[in-house]
């Protein structure tokens, strides 16, 4: 998934669904519950999540000193 700010809350989505929250806590709440809530994830067992931060929305001259500190992964069991 692709995680990105908007400025008041956290965004984490790909081709299949998207999610948000105003926390990382909030987002991964909101994660878990769409993937067992899509049909694409449906099943038993653990869901890795990998949230990669879309760099890009970063102004330039900070991106030197933060590409990793934003990417997540979570396991979501359904």
């Amino acid at each position: 998934m692709v995680l990105r700010h908007d400025g008041a809350n956290w965004i984490a989505s790909n081709e299949h669904v998207t999610a948000s929250g105003d926390s990382l806590e909030d987002l991964d709440v909101a994660v878990t519950r769409t993937i067992k809530g899509h049909g694409s994830y449906q099943g038993t067992g653990t869901h890795r999540v990998w949230m990669y931060f879309d760099n890009s929305t970063l102004p330039g001259w900070i991106r030197q000193y933060m590409p990793h500190y934003f990417n997540r992964t979570i396991d979501v069991h359904t």
